[in-house]
């Protein structure tokens, strides 16, 4: 048979699991590992996007320190150039002549020049000239007319003079309806003796001095906040869209509108402040040092969160595209890993599947369409009894011994319906009987036709139906017989014993229904005594509506499980003559007493017997109920599974012509035909001696009675009776015999 590499089509597989199948298991595995790498890849991009705001959150901070550095250094840098400004101011010419010639014309001209200088340079607002007593002489415009200088800049208590420039602190004043913030510098205007000759004033703008810096600074995006130590805005104020929390009008509070960011302020003199929505940078500036006091502020810049995200956006979106194209990538990857490990999995089941077909308990061949043998199993090669190498490339004629008409009917057979059933004898030494099934198969990728040939060793199958149709054979005999379960329901049953019982093939009914009421009210110790002794023999007698008319042999044999228990019971039935009269109201005839009768039951019985039995007979009566073992019991129930031990054991060795019957709680009688006072006295020992090695023979008394003439059976167990009370009295004696005088009935001698 040719090879083919390629793989054939779906159509071609045997069952499910030999190609790519999903189970449940593996879409739950799946679905759970995408689920997982979906989580963890939008928590790493999510970290990834956090990260990359807070970075650039912390760069723009970092930035915008080091603008603020630049800011401070340039605005201190500034108001020194002021300073220097004021003194050259104060040392004018023009101005120290009005001084030493004050006149109309002079004010004028200084006026005039210091408007000049007003309006060309931008944060310059004003120019003041105050006598050596404090008092305004004059000035450029009247925006800071009332003020008043400070009583420790005049006179002799000042520390501060000649080219010293004052500075003040910031304050604010209204200009044209307009709330600006300013400091002035002071230079003193001293004579050649070091005496006050005056003092001049420059009035400076804080915003334009900043415009004049970084006008950049003051971007809505990333604004410029000067405040001093107390926390009141002195610069920064209206901006387009201010933050809540921030003072949006100079002169507010950043210590009332924002106490957690001014207390890390307070403590620090320069740092980063993160809140949930914004980001703040501050440093703290000096921007004069002079004898009094320094002069220091706060410089205060933030951005929005919102800025730096929209900033970040295409950074965002390029990494969250990053991040859905990983993960789409990694669920392919998963995808086709779970794909490439069931293709695995199904081309390993198919080899299997295939091996376990082609090397299972069934035999098989694959032959070509010539009829040589291609392929051999190990148990085709064991039913052939020949090796596999032996059985290559040999003909199948050859090896299942067929003849060529055979042979040619089985190819006949192929060609028109594809298979062929039938059985071979293969004619050997053990002759071994094969049932072959042969099918004709088409080659996936071909047109090439091969045979599979599958076979089944049935020679243990013919010789069990040989041998169970021989004890087919043997069962139809002339004797009835039956198989039933323990509890009596016939299982199988022979011809005769169908015509017996007039069953006309319904074998649906028990045994016990079929042999009377006697039978199944015994049922409970025949199948004792079965399970103790192997068998069960009595004469079953016809009663009404019964189904035989004749006297029955009867034996039920007992087959046991290995505990003991009774799985089936054997039953044949033989027509018998009685062995007694049949006048008793009991249709059972007990052959060795195998069962426990009543006491009416007994008293039948006596009846039956004829006078010759009855004058050799005993009857012996067994008290199990002593007071001394059961007074203080209250459940009878005890009593009565001790009484049934007893019955159980007393069965076992029964002689053959005795009868035992219940007399009522706690006593039994056993009648014994054809035995004299001295045989039922030993018969008494070895009860006693048996008993007592089971430990069931505690407290027992039994007494023993001979048959008087013409007697009844009341009679009977009144001597019986007797006895039994003279063995309860008796201290070392259990055992007691009564023997009656025929001359006088009513007295008795007894002897232990």
């Amino acid at each position: 048979m040719s090879k083919h590499k390629s793989v054939g089509s779906s159509n071609t597989l045997l069952i499910s699991s030999q190609a790519t199948h999903w189970s449940q298991q593996h879409i739950l595995s799946l679905l759970s590992q995408l689920i997982i790498l979906l989580i963890a890849v939008f928590i790493i991009t999510s970290m990834v996007v956090n990260l990359g705001e807070r970075r650039l959150q912390e760069d723009w901070a970092d930035q915008r320190y080091s603008e603020l550095q630049t800011v401070a250094s340039l605005a201190s840098d500034k108001v020194s150039f002021l300073q220097f400004r004021t003194q050259t101011i104060a040392k004018d010419e023009l101005l120290r002549q009005y001084l030493l010639n004050p006149s109309e014309k002079l004010k004028l001209k200084t006026i005039k020049r210091w408007d000049s200088l007003t309006e060309n340079i931008p944060e310059l607002l004003d120019l003041a000239l105050f006598n050596p007593q404090g008092e305004l002489q004059f000035s450029t415009t009247g925006s800071f007319n009332n003020m008043q200088l400070p009583a420790t800049l005049l006179g002799s208590s000042k520390n501060m003079g000649g080219s010293d420039i004052y500075t003040s602190p910031m304050a604010f004043t209204p200009i044209n309806g307009i709330l600006e913030p300013y400091f002035y510098q002071l230079s003193w205007i001293e004579n050649p003796d070091q005496s006050i000759n005056g003092y001049l004033v420059t009035y400076n703008s804080i915003v334009k001095l900043l415009e004049t810096i970084k006008p950049a600074f003051f971007n809505q995006n990333s604004p410029l906040l000067l405040l001093d130590t107390q926390g009141f805005l002195y610069a920064g104020a209206n901006q387009p869209t201010p933050l809540d929390n921030m003072p949006d009008t100079l002169g507010a509070s950043l210590k009332q509108t924002n106490p957690e960011l001014w207390r890390v302020m307070a403590m620090n003199n320069f740092g980063q402040f993160h809140s949930q929505d914004s980001t703040f940078v501050y440093l703290k500036v000096e921007l004069t040092s002079q004898y009094e006091t320094k002069r220091e502020y706060f410089l205060l810049s933030y951005i929005r969160h919102d800025d730096i995200a929209a900033r970040y956006a295409q950074w965002r979106m390029a990494i969250i595209i990053a991040g859905c194209l990983i993960a789409l990538f990694a669920s392919l990857l998963i995808i086709l890993r779970h794909r490439f490990v069931l293709e695995r999995r199904a081309k390993q089941n198919s080899v299997q599947l295939s091996n376990g077909l082609f090397n299972n308990e069934l035999s098989c061949l694959i032959v070509n369409d010539s009829g040589r043998i291609q392929s051999v199993n190990a148990k085709a090669s064991a039913a052939l009894s020949l090796p596999i190498d032996a059985l290559k490339d040999r003909s199948i004629q050859r090896v299942l011994h067929l003849d060529d008409d055979r042979f040619h009917q089985i190819k006949e057979a192929l060609t028109l319906h594809n298979q062929w059933r039938g059985e071979i004898n293969l004619e050997t030494l053990n002759s071994s009987m094969l049932q072959t099934h042969i099918r004709n198969e088409k080659c996936p990728n071909s047109n090439e036709h091969y045979w599979l040939v599958t076979f089944e060793d049935i020679t243990a199958l013919i010789d069990s139906q040989r041998q169970a149709y021989l004890y087919h054979l043997m069962s139809n005999g002339a004797v009835a017989s039956a198989l039933t379960d323990a509890n009596g329901l016939i299982i199988k049953c022979n011809h005769q014993f169908d015509l017996l019982m007039s069953l006309h093939g319904d074998t649906n009914i028990s045994l016990t229904e079929l042999l009377g009421d006697e039978l199944d009210n015994q049922w409970q110790n025949i199948t004792a005594q079965i399970s103790l002794q192997g068998e069960w023999t009595a004469q079953i007698m016809p009663f009404s509506h019964s189904r035989f008319t004749h006297c029955l042999k009867t034996t039920l044999t007992g087959q046991l499980t290995f505990e003991g228990d009774i799985e089936f019971l054997i039953c044949t039935f033989e027509e018998t003559t009685p062995a007694i009269s049949v006048q008793n109201s009991s249709n059972i005839i007990g052959h060795r007493s195998a069962i426990v009768l009543r006491l009416n039951e007994l008293e039948d019985y006596f009846i039956n017997l004829n006078e010759l039995t009855k004058e050799n007979s005993s009857l012996l009566v067994m008290d199990i109920n002593p007071e001394s073992i059961f007074s203080n019991m209250g459940n009878i129930s005890q009593l009565e599974k001790c009484q049934k031990d007893i019955e159980l054991q007393l069965l076992i060795k029964l002689p053959l012509n005795y009868q035992i019957a219940q007399w009522q709680l706690g006593k039994l009688v056993i009648l014994m035909p054809e035995t004299n006072a001295n045989s039922a006295h030993k018969y008494a020992i070895n009860i006693m001696q048996r008993l007592e090695e089971m430990n069931l023979g505690a407290g027992i008394n039994i007494g023993i009675a001979s048959y008087l003439q013409a007697q009844s059976l009341d009679q009977y167990l009144a001597h019986a009776e007797i006895a039994l009370k003279r063995a309860k009295q008796s201290v070392d004696q259990n055992i007691c015999q009564a023997f009656t005088r025929s001359i006088d009935n009513d007295s008795y001698h007894e002897r232990d």
